[in-house]
This record gives C-alpha cells, sequence and structure tokens, in this order.
C-alpha cells in the first residue's frame, strides 16, 4: 500500500470512529433524593470511575480538599459554585457528561433541599430516566417521598434505586432489604416501579463500576451495569405533529414561521391547522440554515423555518398541527401543580401561564386538593403552601391550544409566573372539560340572516311581556325541573307564552344522537341554548332546566341572545342533592355505573353572578317559585307600563 493509500485509509477510518462517536446513544439521566444523601458524591465517583473527569480535574479536587484539611470529596466535582462549597448543598442543576461502552450520558444533578425544589423539577423535566438515593442509615425520608412523587408527576417511568452509604451500616443485608422495602412500596402506590435497586459507598466506589466484596449476598447488577439496560426515550415522531410557532418574520415578501417540532412529523405538502386561530394553508417549504439542499421533512426535535402556499397571518404561540388532529382548544382545564411561589396560591389568584411559546394570564378558578407525598391522599384546602402538589383549575380569558400531558407531554407541561418568578410547575388534563374546538369552529357559509317583518316591540305589545330566556343551572337534583314546570304552569295561568326545554325531554329528540361525555355536554347545550334563543326571539318566556356544569357552556348560551339571557342558578349542595336523588343517579354513579357524572366524577362549575339565586335547600319550592314570578313580573311584564330593559 502507498503512502498516499495508507494516509487515504487512516483518514477514512478517523471518519468512520467520528460518525459512530457521533451516532451514539445518548441518555438523559437526572439524579435525585434527599438532601446529604450523597447524589453528588455519587456523581463524582461515577465520573471518576468511567474515566470521564476532565483533566487536571482530579487533581485540583484533591489540592482543594488538602487545603481545606478534609477528604477526597467527591461532591465538589460537581458543586462548582463557591456557595454550594461553603454551604455543602447543591442550589442548582448541573449537567455533565459522562460515557459507557454502550453509549454517552447527560447526567442532571437535582437539588435534594426543599428551598430549591423548583431546579430540580426543571432537572427531571427533560430527562429519560431517573436514579433516586436513599440514605441506607436514614431511609425513606421526606425529601425522598418529594422528589419520588414529582418524578412520578413528570412521567417519568424509569427509575433506579441506590442504597447509599452501606459503609455506614457495615453493608448489612438485613438493613438493605428494609431500605429496599420501604422505597419499593412508596414508588409502587404512585404508579413507579424500580428497575434496579443496588446497594452502593459512592464515597469508597462498591457496586459502582465492579461488584464490591464487602456485599457477597447482593448478585445484582453493579450501577453501571443497570444503567445501560435503561433505554433511551423515543423521540415522539409517533405522536400527532405539534408545531408551536416561536416567532413570525417577514424577508422578501414571505412570511416565514419559525419553530421547533415537538412531536410527529412535518412535510412540505402538508395541510396545517394552526390553533386556536383555526387558520389553514399548505407547506410551501421547509428551510434550515446552511443546509443543501432543503429539506423535504422536519421531525420532533428539529428547528426549522416554514413556508406557506397562503399568506395567512399567525403569530407566536400558536400550535401546528395536522388537520385530523389536532390540539383541544379550551378556556378551562385541570393541572396538577407543585407550588414554589413564597406565598400560599388561593383560588382567584391571577397569573401569567407559559405552555410551548405561548403566554397568557389564567386565574385559578378552584383548589380541588392538596396532594400529600406521605400517604398520597387529597385533603381539601383553601390554599396551596410553599413546595406542595395540587390539583387545581385554571380558567383563561382567551382561548388557549392544549394538549394532555398523558398524551402529548411535550405540549401537556405549563409553567406559572407571578410577576417575572417562576412559582409553579404543572402538567395539564382536560378530565371532565370538553374541547370546545366545535363549538368554537364555523362549518357553515354563505349563509345570511333573514329580517323578521315583526319586530319583537311588537311581540312584546301583544303578548303582554317581552321574550326572554330562564336558565336554570344546578346539580342534578337540586330542583330545576321541578321549579322549572311549577312556574311554567303559574306564568301559563298569568297570560304568558312560555314553555320548558327540559334535559330529559330535549334529549328524546333534538339532542338524542348526544352522550354525556364533556364534549357531548357542550354540544348538547351549545344546541339548546340556540333553540332558546330562538324561542325568545318569537316573543316567549323559554324556561331551560339543565345541569349546564360549564361556566364556558352557559356563557355561550348567553351570546346567543345576550339582551334576554336570565342565569337563575337554583342551589342546593352535593350533600342535599345526592339524599334526595330522585332518579337514583347518584347511587349508580357511586357504583361506578355512570360515568362522568357531574359533582361526582365529573366538574360543576356554579355561576358567578347569576341574575337570580333561589337556594333549594333552605327555602321550599313555592318559596323559590314566589321569587322567580316576582322576577319574571319585573324584568318582562308589560303589565308595569313598559317592559323592563333587560340585564
Amino acid at each position: 500500500m502507498t503512502e498516499k493509500q495508507q494516509a487515504q485509509s487512516v483518514a477514512a477510518a478517523r471518519g468512520e470512529h467520528q460518525r459512530a462517536q457521533l451516532a451514539r446513544e445518548l441518555l438523559k439521566l437526572v439524579v435525585v433524593g434527599h438532601v446529604d444523601h450523597g447524589k453528588s458524591t455519587l456523581i463524582g465517583r461515577l465520573l471518576y470511575d468511567t474515566d470521564s473527569l476532565p483533566t487536571g480535574k482530579f487533581e485540583e479536587l484533591q489540592a482543594i480538599c488538602e487545603r481545606r484539611g478534609m477528604p477526597l470529596e467527591w461532591s465538589f466535582v460537581l458543586d462548582a459554585f463557591q456557595a454550594e462549597r461553603d454551604q455543602a448543598v447543591t442550589i442548582d442543576t448541573t449537567q455533565i457528561w459522562f460515557k459507557t461502552d454502550r453509549r454517552d450520558y447527560v447526567i442532571i444533578d437535582a437539588p435534594g433541599h426543599k428551598e430549591f425544589l423548583k431546579n430540580m423539577v426543571t432537572g427531571a423535566a427533560s430527562a429519560d430516566a431517573a436514579l433516586l438515593v436513599v440514605d441506607a442509615d436514614e431511609g425513606v425520608r421526606e425529601q425522598t417521598r418529594r422528589h419520588g412523587y414529582l418524578l412520578h408527576i413528570l412521567g417519568l417511568r424509569q427509575v433506579a434505586v441506590v442504597v447509599n452509604k452501606m459503609d455506614l451500616v457495615g453493608f448489612d443485608e438485613a438493613r438493605f432489604n428494609a431500605v429496599a422495602r420501604e422505597v419499593t412500596q412508596y414508588l409502587s402506590d404512585i404508579g413507579v416501579e424500580p428497575t434496579f435497586i443496588v446497594p452502593i459507598s459512592a464515597r469508597e466506589g462498591d457496586n459502582i463500576a465492579r461488584r464490591s466484596e464487602r456485599s457477597p449476598w447482593y448478585e445484582g447488577a453493579t450501577l453501571l451495569d443497570a444503567l445501560d439496560q435503561f433505554r433511551v426515550v423515543t423521540v415522539p415522531i409517533a405522536q400527532p405533529l405539534r408545531f408551536p410557532v416561536q416567532d413570525v418574520y417577514k424577508f422578501d415578501q414571505r412570511r416565514l414561521i419559525v419553530g421547533r417540532v415537538e412531536s410527529g412529523i412535518l412535510r412540505v405538502g402538508d395541510r396545517l391547522l394552526f390553533s386556536p386561530s383555526n387558520k389553514s394553508s399548505k407547506v410551501r417549504s421547509i428551510e434550515a440554515w446552511s443546509v443543501d439542499p432543503q429539506p423535504v421533512e422536519a421531525r420532533a426535535g428539529e428547528s426549522v423555518t416554514v413556508t406557506l402556499e397562503d399568506q395567512i397571518f399567525v403569530e407566536r404561540g400558536e400550535i401546528a398541527s395536522h388537520t385530523d388532529e389536532p390540539p383541544a382548544l379550551t378556556t378551562v382545564f385541570r393541572g396538577r401543580i407543585f407550588w414554589f411561589g413564597h406565598t400560599p396560591l388561593v383560588a382567584g389568584q391571577s397569573m401569567k401561564m407559559k405552555l410551548a411559546t405561548r403566554e397568557a394570564r389564567v386565574t385559578v378558578q378552584a383548589i380541588e386538593s392538596v396532594i400529600s407525598t406521605d400517604d398520597l391522599g387529597g385533603k381539601p384546602a383553601d390554599a396551596v403552601e410553599r413546595n406542595e402538589v395540587a390539583e387545581v383549575v385554571l380558567r383563561s380569558r382567551e382561548v388557549l391550544a392544549v394538549d394532555e400531558f398523558r398524551t402529548i407531554s411535550r405540549t401537556g407541561r405549563f409553567v406559572l409566573i407571578d410577576e417575572y418568578d417562576a412559582v409553579a410547575g404543572g402538567v395539564l388534563s382536560m378530565e371532565g372539560y370538553p374541547d370546545q374546538r366545535q363549538s368554537l369552529t364555523i362549518k357553515s357559509t354563505n349563509i345570511h340572516a333573514v329580517e323578521h317583518r315583526v319586530p319583537a316591540e311588537a311581540r312584546a305589545h301583544r303578548n303582554g311581556h317581552a321574550g326572554g330566556i330562564l336558565w336554570f343551572t344546578g346539580l342534578s337534583g337540586a330542583g330545576k325541573s321541578t321549579l322549572a314546570m311549577e312556574v311554567e304552569q303559574r306564568l301559563f295561568a298569568k297570560g304568558y307564552q312560555v314553555y320548558v326545554l327540559d334535559g330529559d325531554n330535549v334529549r328524546r329528540g333534538l339532542n338524542s344522537n348526544l352522550g354525556f361525555s364533556p364534549d357531548d355536554r357542550a354540544e348538547n347545550i351549545r344546541r339548546v341554548g340556540e333553540a332558546a334563543a330562538l324561542f325568545a326571539d318569537a316573543g316567549f318566556i323559554v324556561i331551560t332546566a339543565f345541569i349546564s356544569p360549564y361556566r364556558t357552556d352557559r356563557d355561550r348560551a348567553r351570546n346567543a341572545a345576550p339582551e334576554r339571557f336570565h342565569e337563575i342558578y337554583v342551589e342546593a349542595d352535593l350533600a342535599v342533592c345526592e339524599q334526595r336523588d330522585p332518579k337514583g343517579l347518584y347511587k349508580k354513579a357511586r357504583s361506578g355505573e355512570i360515568q362522568d357524572f357531574t359533582g361526582i366524577s365529573a366538574p360543576y362549575e356554579p355561576p358567578v353572578s347569576a341574575e337570580l339565586v333561589v337556594d333549594t335547600s333552605k327555602s321550599p319550592v313555592e318559596e323559590c317559585t314566589r321569587d322567580i314570578l316576582d322576577y319574571v313580573e319585573r324584568r318582562f311584564s308589560m303589565q308595569l307600563g313598559k317592559v323592563a330593559e333587560p340585564v
């Protein structure tokens, strides 16, 4: 072989090696656990045992410890801040690389002290797997449970447990087994099954890179062998497309839409639907910086620029999807949050929410429960204290495009901001709430309103009263239908044009094709609202008796006839309604026979400012009926000389 051929061969081999290095698998690992259980010490030892320390780092570490007159402290490898060295506590997440023969790793060292849990959540959110460190002497502690629960919230299912500081308990097998049982029980209760539980001494290196002679009773994998058996979480290209718009630029008469594909695959020629604006266009081109030829597709994790065939106006915060699998549209949703704020969170509090690239103001509509990380039980609460986990309901004034975390995690996480400080991280759920897309999408075109030749004033003059809607809302069993029928009879006897639209009756005909899912409930109320508006326009007083549990749907029904709509809250608490249970529905709901039952397994949102409230748990039917009749006389009757101004 000539010298030139040898050089070419060496260059080719070097190129193959470089390509192989670039193709190596990368796993992101978060290390968590109670403060002082040895996380940073473990990571420092891992780096040393895998020859992953930067050149001169070990010697620097030795010199630092000698100057301080202390034994070799592996945690100083990661505790880069002087404040951390002085206080011996990690206060920020640190990312550092190491490698095994199988693949590369990025370790995220998450703080254990409860004051720095915000940083821990930030680090864990992007991890593929987790390493939970437990002190063999102390066992499972407060932060062990808290961190374990946060891993559960963030969706991490690959968890290895290391029982550290086994040298302090003389590598006692019984003690290891006791700690292993305790941590396994807790993780199992929250739906996390630890893949490995390894007894180690991070300071001495036992069972990290090689099996220790001090634990002959342990026959499992070393820590490195255990980590190598974890799988890298698949990039979500098989999920529906989500392309949040980060920015829009104008360049040589083109609109360049910039963002990162969070899930799915984006291709030239795809028809995109932008949410929540509901605008649509085809992809003309996909452009990437300094790439030739330009790509024809972009996959999850890639940042690209897109141009469209139509010059539609879209803006930062919108989410592009394929038209057949869009995100949900909503103004209200559930959140499971971890509260970092220095002051308690209370209902009614308003904050900024960051969801993908969207920022919106949200209000805490309700605090449903605070979850104990000790026993995993939920308890009612008026406030959420710092470092507590809570189930809350959040409401936005503007329509948001959202995904459930369990469906598409990349667009199902959010952060709450109070002024300039991140105060909560959370995951999103639409459980019990409908997708409002169907109600917000106008499919009919070329529709022109017909002007009636009989004005509303003429109808009111002939009838002796104005037309309007009495919208009865309340829990099942509150007495809506009973009051509606009684009021209808009394008004009819007085000469009013009146009719009741009752939930059961409407579902036999107009809405017989609808079930009781959140989406069907929303469509049921939409149709009733439109039908009621037509009745009111015809001069009738129409009484609707529907649970109508969602405030958004009632607001939409009001918008169908805003000047004629009167919300009447038939109030009775859940205990009273369940005791009455006139149709036996609560009993069936409690036994699991009925799903999505309002008040039991689905939410009810009471009116905020109803025009009239009647409490059937405190007042008899006759008194409530009289209150409603008096209201009608004041608001609708022409007997007083003129019709009262609409509310």
